[in-house]
């Protein structure tokens, strides 16, 4: 099973939107783009919601018939580990394997002069083709990057062969997640990190580093995005050298977890992928459960006071809520409209609040995130919450497929 060169993982919190994802994607086709859907839904969004994987993968399909999508898709056990991995396997072909928590636990002594011995022929300068200048190797380094990701890469590989063992090797696409770990990842350690995958026997076709800057959940990059950029553009470089000198597959490529919505760094990318004529996996996160709270707002009446009735709660929930993610988060509660000014609103000024466009006054990153950690709020409404998202699925399904397509696709894979 190949991975194509573009492709885009599109959560769906609650299962309902899949239609209206794959409409984005089909648009792109029509006009000469071919980017590759991949459902995701982690193991921690299942247990809240009360879902299980196999209903992502009925999503997929039923989605796939009602579309006539003809084109691969996938289904992602998204950021799994050897604990709940045997919960995807009958229903993913996409594997992310998480072993950001093994990174700095250091592996045996032997593994790291084993390592060290058989890079040597690295250190000194190492010329990156597509790199300006060359990236400077020391065996101290070496045994460093050994120390500091043996250990993961070793997990993954036995997430890996658990996996193989259940599906095959060739019905399943790997991806290792390294995004969510303390320091980003620097090209020379993306080197070694990729020839300790080939030693490990591990086809993987996607690898998501750990970039500069903070990826906050639902809202744009902050941080250097000239860095960003360097860093982005010479791992596609280490890339391509690693994928000749260790034998990997040679459709290896990028994967981005955004958090959804790096509308500032979206360019710079889109930059590199035509300098390298590379390929990228963007994984987007909750962007579609919040046009589904948008799309509720701007259907007014009942829509609406739902998406009020979610704010209310999950302001009286906010420690609880936003624990899960306070990493990735950062929310200003002293900028949170107060529920009297919510209560105020119309459809229109509340989605104006929600939805992501920097250029509108109205628009509240910290409502914005408070919201996109809400969606168990939603989940406890039961089937009054999904009743809604029947009753109003012409104006949700809309957003959702323009924002897709307008926000995300166009400006990364069509420019």
């Amino acid at each position: 099973m190949k991975l194509p060169k573009y492709s885009i993982g599109i959560g769906d919190r609650f299962g309902r939107q899949g239609k209206a994802q794959l409409a984005a994607l089909v648009e792109a086709k029509a006009r000469g783009v071919s980017v590759a859907p991949v459902w995701n839904k982690s193991h921690r969004e299942h247990t809240t919601i009360g879902s299980e994987p196999g209903d992502v993968r009925a999503e997929a399909d039923a989605a796939v018939r009602a579309c006539k999508w003809t084109d691969p898709y996938f289904v992602d056990a998204d950021h799994v580990a050897m604990g709940n991995v045997d919960l995807f396997v009958a229903s993913s072909d996409f594997f992310t394997l998480d072993v950001a928590d093994f990174t700095g636990e250091a592996a045996s002594q032997a593994e790291i002069t084993a390592f060290v011995e058989k890079y040597r022929r690295y250190v000194g300068a190492l010329a990156v083709p597509g790199i300006e200048g060359t990236l400077e190797v020391s065996e101290d380094q070496i045994g460093a990057i050994a120390a500091r990701f043996l250990l993961a890469v070793k997990e993954a590989a036995k997430i890996y062969r658990h996996v193989v063992t259940a599906k095959g090797a060739e019905n399943f696409i790997t991806e290792i997640s390294m995004d969510e770990t303390d320091q980003p990842q620097t090209p020379v350690e993306m080197f070694f990190i990729l020839a300790a995958i080939s030693d490990n026997g591990i086809s993987a076709q996607t690898i998501a580093p750990k970039f500069s800057g903070r990826f906050n959940k639902g809202v744009d990059y902050e941080g250097d995005a000239g860095q960003f950029a360097r860093e982005f553009e010479q791992d596609v470089a280490v890339i391509r050298l690693a994928i000749q000198e260790f034998h990997l597959p040679e459709n290896l490529k990028l994967s981005v977890h955004s958090g959804s919505d790096k509308f500032s760094i979206y360019g710079s990318m889109r930059e590199s992928l035509l300098k390298f004529d590379a390929g990228l996996h963007l994984k987007t996160a909750g962007t579609t459960w919040l046009e589904e709270v948008a799309g509720l707002a701007l259907a007014g009446g009942g829509g609406l006071a739902i998406a009020k009735e979610i704010y209310a709660k999950a302001l009286e929930r906010l420690d609880e809520l936003t624990a899960p993610y306070a990493t990735v988060i950062d929310i200003d509660t002293a900028a949170l409209p107060s529920l009297e000014l919510v209560d105020g609103w119309d459809g229109r000024a509340f989605a104006a609040a929600l939805k992501h466009d920097a250029s509108c006054e109205a628009y509240n990153v910290h409502f914005r995130q408070m919201l996109h950690v809400a969606y168990k709020v939603a989940a406890e409404m039961g089937d009054g919450y999904l009743q809604a998202l029947s009753e109003n699925e012409a104006v949700i399904a809309r957003n959702v497929t323009s924002n897709i397509y307008d926000r995300h696709i166009v400006p990364i894979f069509m420019g």
